[in-house]
Parts: structure tokens; C-alpha cells; sequence
């Protein structure tokens, strides 16, 4: 598909919608990552009438880059962790930083719980789960969320994004089902740079997006 740029994430989200929309999705679930993905992900969910949840993953940065990925881990029972060895080793990333990382992630992480209402996640055993976010980087924080959400044991998970370099995609695709990505630059440089307003996304947002979502899904829960 054609496309180098989007105004912004809501106008990534239903670009990504009207995609999604040209096929029929057994019992979908939108699954969110927060922040950037949300307002992508409500677009997706009001189009199919689908419920709107998150799945909580937090980039583990590198240091003195904390934009640029080492790893992600995912909340849960059991925390779920992923480090990309070759990039903990170019940047200095040790173990015992990795370490002070996953503990502010995970810190991180129980303050937006508390702060967005997701204490009871949408169920998504036996359902299609479509994973969204604004973009694609390196794929550390989208490789912690899709292996954290397949041993939920859904009937099909789908990676849904706007942008993402065609090498990370690639190395994406066996942990799901599908990918539908719209735009995939060789000449890659950052998720933002595909983007003509690409603001940070507030926590308030968030919290407003997700209530607006329950009014088109009964089912979503506070």
C-alpha cells in the first residue's frame, strides 16, 4: 500500500480500521499498547464494534537512549521479558541495568493500572486478538506483548501497526497469526517520522479513549 505518512494516530487508526473492516474477525478483541497505540487502537475498535483493551508492555531503554529498546517486558502472573542480546551488548545495557529497568518498568506499569482502570482485562481465550500500536521500531516491545498474549491461548492473534521496517515485520510474523502492516519504508528511521503531528499521547487520553469505547462495547470492562 502506498502510504509514506499519516496525519496522526487517528488518522493512522482508521486507515488501519477500513483495512481490518475488509474481512470478517471471529469474536475480536482490540489489544492496545499504551500509549501511542491507544488512539490507533479505538479507531479499529469502533469500526468492528470490538472491545478496547490494553496489554501492558513498557520498552526497557537503552543507557542514556531510553527511546531506543533493549528489550520489553509484559505484566502478568509472570512477568514476561524479551532482550535483544546483540542490542544490551552494543549499548552497555548490563545485566544489573537490565535489572534497575524491568523494576521501574514494572513500577511503571501498576501506576497506569491504576490510573486507566485496567484491573479487569477483556478475556481473549478462544477470540481473535488484534494487537495495535502506532508503529514498529525495533520490535522488542511488540515481541514481549505477542508472546505474553499467546499463552492466553486466543484462537488467532493479528498484528495490526501503520509503519514498521519490512526486516522487522519479517521477524515478527512467526509470532502471529497475520500481519497487517500499511506502510513498510525501507528507509526506515523512526516510528514519528512517518507522522505529520505525532504528540505524545497523555495518560488522560488514554483514560478517555477507553471510556469512549465502552459505549459502542458493553462488554469492555472498567
Amino acid at each position: 500500500m502506498p502510504i509514506s505518512s499519516f496525519q496522526d494516530r487517528r488518522a493512522a487508526g482508521k486507515e488501519l480500521a477500513s483495512e481490518l473492516a475488509k474481512r470478517i474477525w471471529h469474536d475480536p478483541v482490540i489489544l492496545a499498547l499504551p500509549r501511542g497505540g491507544v488512539p490507533v487502537g479505538f479507531e479499529i475498535a469502533k469500526k468492528l464494534r470490538a472491545p478496547l483493551d490494553l496489554v501492558m508492555v513498557r520498552k526497557l531503554g537503552a543507557p542514556g537512549n531510553k527511546e531506543f529498546a533493549v528489550g520489553a517486558i509484559v505484566d502478568g502472573e509472570t512477568p514476561q521479558v524479551v532482550i535483544d542480546a546483540e542490542v544490551a551488548r552494543m549499548t552497555g545495557a548490563s545485566d544489573a541495568y537490565i535489572e534497575r529497568a524491568k523494576e521501574a518498568a514494572l513500577a511503571e506499569i501498576g501506576r497506569r493500572r491504576v490510573i486507566y482502570g485496567a484491573m479487569n482485562p477483556v478475556s481473549v481465550k478462544d477470540r481473535t486478538v488484534i494487537v495495535v500500536d502506532d508503529g514498529i521500531a525495533t520490535g522488542s516491545t511488540a515481541r514481549a506483548a505477542l508472546e505474553s498474549i499467546r499463552q492466553a491461548r486466543p484462537a488467532k492473534i493479528v498484528l495490526a501497526v501503520p509503519v514498521a521496517p519490512p526486516d522487522t515485520i519479517a521477524s515478527l510474523a512467526s509470532l502471529c497469526d497475520e500481519v497487517i502492516c500499511l506502510a513498510k519504508p525501507r528507509s526506515f528511521q523512526a516510528v514519528g517520522a512517518h507522522y505529520a503531528d505525532f504528540g505524545q499521547t497523555s495518560d488522560r487520553e488514554v483514560v478517555e479513549y477507553l471510556a469512549r469505547a465502552r459505549e459502542f462495547s458493553p462488554e469492555q470492562t472498567a
